[in-house]
């Protein structure tokens, strides 16, 4: 079943290399992607340097596991898109028993996992507040241990209760 959120297959070269030549003219500093498949990424990088990409990607939604640890060798910034899962937003008893033990939010314990997941990702979660920006923020000093982690990573496989 196709979803909004799934990058759809085709070339992406066109657009790109419109985008290359604004580079090339000095218009444009840095090219990232969105919304793409591996497929796209190759093909991206063969036309220009791609710094970042950015899919769908938080504790629940992890088909982009592989392709994280690859940008990461290579470099290249992951930002995930709805890191608290967007218009379903995330909810699991096992990530508020987390969240409890540490004294935080699940939804900070969410973007935790994700800033432990890999050195590339750079989270950009939304906020309507201050506060809740400044709980955003407090996310930076939220340590999971490795169990905490592990019990998180577990929440793939039930997706459906995450």
């Amino acid at each position: 079943m196709f979803s909004i959120h799934e990058p759809a297959e085709g070339s992406i070269e066109a657009p790109l290399t419109a985008l290359a030549e604004l580079q090339r003219q000095g218009l444009v500093r840095h090219i990232g992607l969105s919304n793409v498949t591996p497929a796209q990424i190759e093909e991206g990088r063969r036309i220009a340097p791609i710094v970042c990409v950015q899919n769908l990607y938080n504790l629940a939604h992890r088909a982009d596991d592989a392709l994280i640890d690859a940008l990461a060798r290579d470099g290249v910034a992951y930002v995930p898109f709805f890191p608290l899962g967007g218009f379903h937003p995330l909810q699991s008893a096992t990530l508020s028993e987390v969240a409890a033990g540490l004294g935080a939010s699940p939804m900070q314990v969410a973007l935790a996992w994700l800033l432990r997941r890999a050195p590339n990702i750079l989270l950009i979660p939304g906020t309507s507040s201050v506060a809740h920006l400044r709980e955003n923020l407090a996310v930076a000093e939220l340590n999971l241990s490795d169990e905490a982690a592990t019990t998180l990573d577990g929440l793939a496989a039930g997706a459906g209760s995450a």
